[in-house]
């Protein structure tokens, strides 16, 4: 599992973590990744208009560079912005996503103050299994994707393609910053790939590779009449060896690269800066070594982010040298978890951080953990070197975290309420001289239902958030106060039915809590119809309402759009 590096029972955790499974992921149509994730308690998220568009991810209040992207086990995103890259993911390649609410510089190192989100691609496995899909749907959505993959003896593998276009809407509005409002539709054309292949070599032994791609053009407006044309290209490598040199052992190397760049290729003004590249290069040999007292981790990595950008940074490069232990175990109804780290950065020296968790099970069905950790933010090189913005003198954020958890478990049904406090010193504002304040103070409650009841699934969530710049008073920005979910899905025979309600609170866009975001409801609802045994025919409609709102002043989000899915998979 994500939240401690090691295989873990999922009742045995003492970290809060959410699953989003494949069902979930294809009935998402029309939707982008973080609109996605902003499904899971204790998620909100911004977006500068439709697909493809620039959005974060704010986990538990923290900041969008507050979360670590991992696209299996890949650490993935943008060392200039400092930020995970949400917009070039295909949607339809994703087997599963694991979110980590909460601290885990302990266990990845920089950037996990709110947490971290696994992306698992699809793999292969043994046999023979083809599938395909078409999409078609409002605002000249259309995307096609088609894979395999399968097995034979010693080998597996999988190849998967996806192709999608969308005509898109005008991303901004007469209220966007800088006059770029262009009242034209702003689109997104992307093709992407994702391949594994994994060889056995013997029982105890294997080794795999990995490589996920995508380019795409992104249209964003520059004022009136005037447009800019970006080239994305996302790409994740890996390739590693595992086995058990001895009972107990299992031991893991792994090198892995994550590219993201984004070039503007028609720009206005023309003297728009063109190229932003960030590479990240890491090096991990992790061992997971079984004791009587629990799993024990150990590893070294080491990362190398370096960027190549038209823009004059004043550093290029940063080295990371990294070492942590950690130890997982539990023993009748006690579980623990416990993690230290120690990160060498070539810019800012050596840094500490640890989480301390346990849980402990009352009763059969009532369950209770805690947790406390430390975080360590490096400034982006943005924030340090963009000519005009970027500030020198930063210094690392270093935070403080803790968490309480009580969750009931009984015949097809949970409550989970968790209460969280976490307290980030020197916190780097987003102002337009980035400078280290004081103190910035997130803390809240998150309340969770799942139920089954005969053929209906039904799940409801609300989320308090208190995220506050220590300093003024002020609510930190785009984080609303208060979030309410419900959903249901009812199978029936060959028909599945479903919908989802979510009300966002106000918010304000700036720093000084002047620029009023106003609250929102969407509600989506979808029909999943099994044609055949290996056909089926899906039907969505996303924002029902045609609520007009915004997450970010001046950028206009999706209104209503309808999607039909047409999804061929043999069993």
């Amino acid at each position: 599992m994500s939240a401690s590096r090691t295989p873990t029972r999922f009742d045995e955790l003492v970290s809060d973590v959410t699953v989003i499974n494949r069902a979930e992921i294809e009935r998402s149509a029309g939707k982008t990744l973080p609109e996605l994730l902003s499904r899971v308690p204790g998620i909100q998220f911004s977006s500068n208009g439709g697909l493809g568009k620039s959005s974060t991810i704010n986990i538990r209040g923290t900041e969008a560079r507050h979360t670590i992207l991992l696209i299996d086990g890949v650490r993935y995103g943008s060392a200039t912005t400092g930020t995970a890259t949400w917009d070039n993911i295909a949607l339809d390649m994703i087997e599963r996503i694991e979110i980590l609410k909460g601290p885990a510089s302990a266990l990845y190192g920089s950037e996990a103050v709110g947490g971290v989100v696994q992306i698992f691609m699809r793999k292969g496995q043994a046999g023979f299994k083809p599938y395909a899909s078409v999409t078609l749907g409002s605002e000249g959505h259309a995307q096609a994707s088609a894979g395999l993959s399968g097995g034979t003896g010693d080998v597996t593998y999988s190849l998967g393609t996806q192709k999608t276009r969308e005509t898109g809407f005008s991303a901004t509005n007469s209220k966007a910053e800088f006059g770029n409002f262009n009242p034209d539709r702003d689109g997104f054309d992307q093709n992407a790939l994702n391949a594994s292949v994994k060889y056995q070599l013997n029982p105890s032994w294997q080794v795999d590779a990995g490589l996920v791609y995508a380019d795409s053009i992104n249209r964003s407006d520059d004022g009136v009449n005037r447009d800019t044309r970006y080239a994305g290209i996302s790409s994740v490598a890996r390739v590693g060896i595992e086995g058990s040199p001895l009972p107990g052992w299992k031991t893991q190397l792994r090198y892995s690269q994550g590219v993201d760049s984004s070039r503007a290729i028609v720009a206005s003004p023309a003297n728009l800066p063109g190229l932003f590249k960030t590479t990240q290069d890491q090096l991990t040999w992790q061992n997971d070594v079984d004791t009587p007292i629990g799993v024990a981790l150990l590893g070294i990595e080491n990362l190398t982010q370096s960027v190549e950008s038209t823009t004059a940074y004043r550093v290029t490069r940063r080295d990371v040298m990294s070492y942590f232990v950690g130890l997982n175990g539990n023993a009748g109804r006690h579980s623990w978890q416990i993690n230290f780290r120690r990160d060498s950065n070539s810019q800012f020296g050596n840094n500490s951080t640890s989480l301390l968790g346990y849980g402990f099970d009352i009763t059969p069905t009532v369950r209770v953990n805690a947790s406390y950790g430390t975080s360590f933010v490096a400034p982006s090189f943005n924030q340090l070197y963009f000519p005009g913005f970027g500030n020198t003198s930063l210094r690392p954020e270093r935070g403080n975290n803790s968490d309480v958890g009580l969750t009931w478990s009984d015949a097809g049904h949970s409550v989970k309420l968790i209460r969280f406090d976490n307290r980030i010193r020197g916190f780097i504002t987003s102002t337009t001289l980035p400078v280290n304040i004081p103190q910035a103070r997130i803390d809240g409650l998150s309340l969770a239902y799942e139920g089954v009841v005969g053929g209906l699934t039904l799940n409801a969530s609300a989320d308090a958030l208190n995220a506050r710049n220590e300093l003024t008073g002020k609510r930190l920005p785009r984080r609303a106060a208060r979030l309410w979910r419900a959903g249901a899905d009812y199978a029936v025979g060959e028909w599945n039915f479903g919908g989802k309600v979510q009300r966002v609170g106000d918010s304000f866009n700036d720093v000084n809590s002047t620029q009023k975001l106003e609250g929102y409801t969407t509600t989506d609802v979808y029909a999943d119809y099994k044609l055949s045994h290996d056909w089926k025919l899906q039907a969505k409609v996303n924002n029902v309402t045609a609520k007009v709102y915004e997450t970010i002043l001046g950028y206009n989000q999706p209104g209503r759009g309808i999607f039909v899915t047409l999804r061929w998979q043999p069993k």
